[in-house]
């Protein structure tokens, strides 16, 4: 039996760029060589793909790779060098694994290069992925369903140059401090601040609207970082909750890849109804954003209570060796290369199912 082709696709030009490239190599050293053939293509920071040459580990891609790229339109998911003049195909794919995290990855964009060229790809569409790329927008739909949300306000670049002490006004009376600053695109807590003090409001969103033309001011409190994995498209299977220790006032991005003593403690110590709450949560928010194939909710637990809220909805989490999904997945029973198999079954059986619909109108 022939293997299959698959493209294992990270880096891009979003600040987590580093962080996919620590996800490809994980996923890379877990892929069974005898069931896939992979071929990396890393995306560099000007937008540009390169394929590696043979045994060429994701960390080299960028600076030894063949620059190619991917045609927009249906057919073999083949890879085209970049070179005038030449136009013999360099790979051919049977399924794209994306692991492109931040704006240009999971915010639907690289998904719709995706469906023009007509390939199997691993993870949420193209609605599923912006949507729950974008905090605000996702938090409407989220409260929309039922699901509980901590309040938050909206903040503008335009807000800030027009009006900055307006807002600071506006934002005070509507929440209380501490508040956290987040841009409303991105992801792995960069440009996120903890807010406590009235001076410290103005720097953290100016710092934010670096990131984002958009920034969500969302109400701070004692919580606990929780978190369920999810897989599949229907049914959707939620994996045990898992917990996030830090020693730090917040879960920020040293948290969660610098320091060592950042405790993941998987199950999450919670009891059994507590727990049943939160995975059924996470699957209601996971399809109320049109999540595919994988995701991952994370949840604010208050600290003297049980009461939790949806923080967020991941399309793409993260898949480093020290990354909660596969490690939610493994403590569920689901060792980390099964995970990876099935992911890219359920995005196989996605892409066909599409490739039945009807793109014509016949009376």
């Amino acid at each position: 039996m022939s293997k299959l082709r698959v493209g294992l696709l990270f880096g891009g030009r979003s600040v987590e760029h580093e962080v996919s490239v620590s996800s490809a190599g994980s996923i890379f050293r877990a892929l069974d060589p005898a069931r896939y053939e992979v071929h990396l293509v890393a995306i560099d920071q000007d937008g540009r793909w390169h394929l590696a040459p043979p045994a060429l580990p994701p960390q080299q891609v960028l600076s030894g790779g063949r620059e190619v790229r991917l045609p927009a339109v249906p057919g073999p998911a083949t890879l085209l060098p970049v070179e005038a003049g030449d136009a013999r195909p360099v790979a051919e794919l049977d399924v794209i694994f994306p692991i492109v995290h931040g704006r240009g990855g999971e915010d639907g964009s690289l998904q719709g290069l995706l469906e023009l060229a007509g390939v199997a790809y691993v993870g949420s569409g193209v609605l599923g992925s912006s949507l729950q790329m974008d905090k605000e927008v996702s938090k409407r739909l989220l409260r929309d369903a039922g699901l509980p949300v901590l309040p938050w306000q909206l903040v503008k670049t335009s807000d800030l140059a027009r009006d900055p002490q307006g807002t600071i006004a506006r934002l005070l009376d509507a929440l209380e401090l501490p508040v956290f600053v987040k841009p409303a695109n991105l992801g792995s807590s960069v440009g996120i601040h903890r807010v406590a003090r009235r001076e410290e409001l103005l720097p953290a969103l100016q710092d934010a609207v670096r990131y984002d033309p958009k920034v969500l001011v969302e109400q701070g409190i004692p919580a606990r970082d929780v978190e369920v994995a999810l897989l599949g498209d229907d049914p959707v299977e939620a994996s045990v909750p898992g917990e996030i220790r830090t020693r730090r006032d917040w879960y920020d991005y040293e948290a969660k890849y610098v320091d060592e003593d950042t405790e993941l403690l998987i199950p999450a110590p919670v009891d059994e109804q507590v727990a049943a709450a939160l995975r059924e949560a996470a699957i209601r928010a996971f399809v109320a954003l049109e999540g595919s194939g994988l995701g991952r909710v994370d949840f604010l637990m208050h600290k003297q209570t049980d009461e939790f809220w949806v923080n967020e909805v991941n399309s793409l989490p993260g898949f480093t060796d020290v990354s909660m999904y596969p490690k939610l997945w493994e403590a569920s029973g689901l060792p980390y290369p099964a995970l990876l198999d099935r992911l890219i079954e359920l995005a196989i059986e996605r892409h066909r199912v599409r490739a039945r619909l009807e793109t014509q109108y016949r009376r």
